[in-house]
C-alpha cells in the first residue's frame, strides 16, 4: 500500500487521462509522448557547434596569425602564457615535442594532442575562461592559427579558413589509433546456470592484515579544513599567482580594500560574481558545483592566511 495515497490517486488520474488523449489523437508522430515539443533549427545549432577531425562542423570563416597573436595577448596570454608556456596551473599549449615517452610527459598541441579540429573546438567553445562562447568565428580562426604557430606548425603568414585548416597534421596524431576492441554484450546464462550458493571462492594471496588505528593516525597529514581543500582544488588557479586580477593569497595590498568592505560583500562577490577595475571573478569563480557555504569557506581561509 502506498504511503501517500492522494498523489497515487492523481498519478493514476493523470496517467488514465494521458491514455485517454493518446488514444483520441492518432495524428501524433511516431515517438511522442504527450510532452514536449520538436526542437527548432535555431535551438540545434545552439548546440550543434562541435567539430570532427575531418573538418564536419567548422564555420565559414578565417583568421591570420598576425590577427590572433592581438586576440591571444588579449583574450588567453593570462591563463596559458604569453608564448603557451601557461600560467600557474593553466595548461600549457606549446612545447614538449619528444616528452612523451617521459617520467612527466609535457602535453601541449604541438606534443600530444591530435587533430587541429580539436583546437578549434576547444577555443570556441571554452575561451575565455570568463566568457565561454563570446569570440566569433574569425576570432576563432586567429587563435587557432597564432598557437599553430606558437608551435611551428605553420608559418608567419598562415591564414586559417574553414577549408585549409584540417590540412594541418599535429605530429602526435599517428599515435592515437581507433578504438580496437570488438563491440560485444555479454549473454546471460538462461539454463544450467550454477547455483551461487555452490560458488566458492579461493585464494593462495595472504591474508590482509590492516595496519593498526593508531599506527595510520600517527602517519597521516594534518587534516585539511574545508576552506582550504576547496581553496587547493578551485580557487587557487587563480589567487595563487593572480591570474585575471585575482587579488593574491597572502598579499596584504591586494585584500585590504575588499576586507574594508566587510564579510558580506566579500562573500556577495564570491558568490555572485564581481566586475572590477582591474579584472573579473566570475561567479563561485566558474565551479558552480560549489554550494555558498563552500565558497565562504574558501574566502574565511584566504582572508585567514593574512593573519600568518
Amino acid at each position: 500500500m502506498s504511503r501517500f495515497p492522494e498523489l497515487t490517486s492523481i498519478a493514476l488520474a493523470l496517467s488514465l487521462g494521458s491514455t485517454a488523449l493518446w488514444a483520441a489523437d492518432d495524428a501524433k508522430p511516431a515517438g511522442y509522448w504527450g510532452f514536449g515539443e520538436a526542437a527548432t533549427t535555431e535551438q540545434i545549432a545552439g548546440w550543434d557547434i562541435d567539430v570532427r577531425p575531418d573538418g564536419k562542423g567548422l564555420p565559414p570563416g578565417s583568421g591570420s596569425v598576425e590577427d590572433g597573436e592581438f586576440l591571444y595577448d588579449d583574450q588567453c596570454a593570462e591563463c596559458h602564457g604569453t608564448f603557451g608556456e601557461g600560467e600557474g596551473r593553466y595548461p600549457s599549449l606549446a612545447g614538449g615535442e619528444g616528452s612523451l615517452q617521459e617520467e612527466r610527459p609535457h602535453k601541449t598541441v604541438g606534443s600530444y594532442w591530435p587533430y587541429v579540429s580539436t583546437l578549434w573546438d576547444y577555443v570556441y567553445r571554452a575561451v575565455p575562461f570568463t566568457a565561454p562562447q563570446s569570440l566569433t568565428h574569425d576570432e576563432t580562426y586567429a587563435i587557432v592559427a597564432y598557437v599553430l604557430y606558437l608551435n611551428e606548425l605553420v608559418e608567419d603568414d598562415f591564414v586559417a579558413t574553414q577549408d585549409n585548416l584540417v590540412s594541418v597534421r599535429l605530429p602526435n596524431e599517428a599515435n592515437f589509433i581507433a578504438e580496437q576492441r570488438p563491440d560485444v554484450q555479454a549473454k546471460r546464462c538462461m539454463k544450467d546456470c550454477r547455483d551461487p550458493a555452490a560458488i566458492e571462492i579461493k585464494s593462495e594471496a595472504p591474508l590482509f592484515r590492516p595496519t593498526p588505528v593508531a599506527a595510520v593516525a600517527a602517519a597521516a597529514p594534518a587534516q585539511k579544513t574545508a576552506g582550504e581543500s576547496v581553496y587547493d582544488a578551485s580557487c587557487a588557479v587563480c589567487h595563487s599567482n593572480g591570474v585575471g586580477g585575482a587579488p593574491m593569497t597572502g598579499e596584504a595590498m591586494d585584500w585590504s580594500a575588499r576586507i574594508a568592505t566587510g564579510n558580506d560583500a566579500l562573500y556577495a562577490n564570491a558568490i555572485n560574481g564581481f566586475q572590477g577595475d582591474k579584472g573579473v571573478m566570475p561567479p563561485k569563480g566558474g565551479f558552480m558545483n560549489l554550494s555558498d557555504d563552500d565558497v565562504k569557506a574558501a574566502v574565511d581561509y584566504m582572508v585567514g592566511q593574512l593573519d600568518d
